[in-house]
């Protein structure tokens, strides 16, 4: 057993220990840590930005040759958006997010449309590639068919009776194992997380690993 002698692995072991009280109870401790994590998050991202983007993409195409001046427009644009800050020039912000949304929807909502539908669409058809191996067809079929349960299951302009009805019930079944699926990558990503935490604490830390 060898204990960490470096104050950088007492502060992060520390600071760990003081999030982690969180699960007996709110504390002074817990909440100086999200302060400092908070603290620390903003001033890297502001650092960052800064950097990255502030001085390579305003300040170097403004004021060094050959000038951009036609980034004048955006970045005006973009300060409107700290109107947001006052009440008497709040109004300014909607001429940013007006660009902005409706830019964005024209970018990337054909985008969308072509990954998330089209391609989802296409996948699900049941195509003679798909049969290549007892595994694949059965693969096949059952996407086939939680496709088109779920989307019975969604359909709510007939009465759901007899096979109708059935199919529906059979689309709850694979809402639900994919709802299961998701919320169990959701706990195995935490557990991880955990592990993670705990192999530092007793290794890194405490030396008893």
């Amino acid at each position: 057993m060898s204990i960490s002698t470096s104050i950088w692995v007492w502060m992060a072991a520390l600071l760990t220990l003081m999030v982690y009280s969180f699960l007996y109870k709110d504390n002074p401790f817990y909440r100086l840590a999200e302060h400092i994590f908070m603290g620390l998050s903003l001033g890297y991202t502001l650092t960052i930005l800064w950097y990255n983007y502030i001085i390579p993409r305003v300040y170097e195409p403004l004021f060094l040759p050959p000038h951009q001046w036609s980034l004048i427009f955006p970045i005006l644009l973009g300060m409107m958006t700290f109107g947001i800050f006052s009440k008497k020039y709040s109004w300014l912000i909607k001429y940013p997010l007006a660009f902005y949304v409706g830019g964005y929807a024209g970018l990337r909502i054909p985008l969308l449309l072509q990954s998330w539908i089209i391609r989802q669409v296409e996948a699900s058809f049941l195509t003679p590639d798909k049969f290549t191996s007892l595994m694949s067809s059965i693969n096949a079929i059952l996407i086939f068919a939680g496709l088109f349960a779920t989307l019975i299951y969604f359909y709510f302009s007939k009465k759901r009776e007899h096979g109708f009805g059935a199919a529906a019930q059979v689309g709850i079944v694979f809402i639900m194992v994919a709802f299961g699926a998701a919320f169990g990558y959701t706990v195995m990503a935490r557990i991880s997380l955990l592990i993670g935490r705990m192999q530092f604490l007793l290794h890194d830390w405490l030396g008893i690993m």
